[in-house]
């Protein structure tokens, strides 16, 4: 069940549970899907920035890799890679992976609940078109993800059963705001990468980063810089991450979106 996941990380240099499969299996048992089960959205700047999608199924965390992040626009379609099943306790993660497999920084963008919106999981995801509900403090409403390619656990080349998009539905909860601009920061410790990145050890990557160059190794270069001044105790003076598109908003990352009010 979580082979792939452990067969890629080793344990005693990285920080990431390594399953429990007991807690698994009793998951697995005592889960009510039509009262919700736990999803989250962790945000990872890696060799790229990009944002895993874990919903919780059977006792374990079915996961997707969203390079550009979740859209709250229907007419938006996002990829998002399918990737092995992690342990359900990852997803209360948020750290520093310093070395190996995904190594980067690892923020709990969003979490709360999810629903299927059809009674089998397994077929829908054999299907290649699960609808679901979300009810976390960013993502809200109906959403789907639908594959692209090939057969669900396909390991063919052609036709990738991995390729799959995320999509908004249209809902009171739907918007053109981008989300992940409007509220980039974690929804557990209220701060940046560089926070977290400054709980750690921010030296650790100073003579060998793993993103190095382009978007992502700026982006981390700016981070470990600001890490180290608040390690020291001082204040940097702008914040680090994505340059802004448009003109910058307040961070609501803490604070759960509320429903739309009715135009009537």
């Amino acid at each position: 069940m979580l082979e792939k996941y452990k067969q890629k990380r080793n344990f005693t240099s990285t920080p990431e549970p390594s399953g429990d499969l007991k807690l698994a299996a009793d998951r697995a048992k005592t889960a009510k899907p039509g009262q919700g089960l736990f999803f989250c959205v962790q945000k990872h700047l890696a060799s790229h920035l990009h944002y895993d999608l874990r919903l919780e199924h059977e006792g374990v965390l079915l996961s997707w890799a969203v390079p550009k992040g979740p859209s709250l626009d229907p007419k938006t379609k996002r990829l998002a890679m399918h990737v092995e099943d992690h342990p359900i306790e990852y997803g209360t993660f948020e750290g520093v992976i310093p070395s190996g497999y995904g190594a980067g920084i690892v923020m709990l963008w969003d979490r709360g609940t999810w629903r299927p919106e059809s009674e089998d999981v397994a077929a829908a995801l054999k299907k290649g078109d699960l609808k679901f509900t979300l009810d976390g403090f960013k993502l809200k409403g109906s959403w789907v993800l639908v594959r692209t390619g090939g057969r669900w656990g396909s390991k063919s080349a052609a036709g990738d059963a991995r390729s799959w998009l995320l999509i908004k539905h249209k809902d009171e909860w739907a918007g053109e705001i981008d989300i992940t601009e409007f509220a980039p920061k974690s929804v557990t410790s209220e701060g940046g990468f560089e926070d977290i990145l400054a709980a750690d050890k921010p030296d650790v990557w100073e003579s060998n980063r793993p993103a190095k160059g382009g978007e992502a190794g700026a982006m981390l270069a700016t981070i470990i810089e600001r890490a180290a001044l608040l390690k020291a105790g001082k204040k940097p003076a702008a914040s680090g991450g994505r340059a802004p598109r448009a003109r910058k908003k307040a961070d609501k990352s803490t604070k759960p979106l509320k429903r739309k009010r009715s135009s009537s």
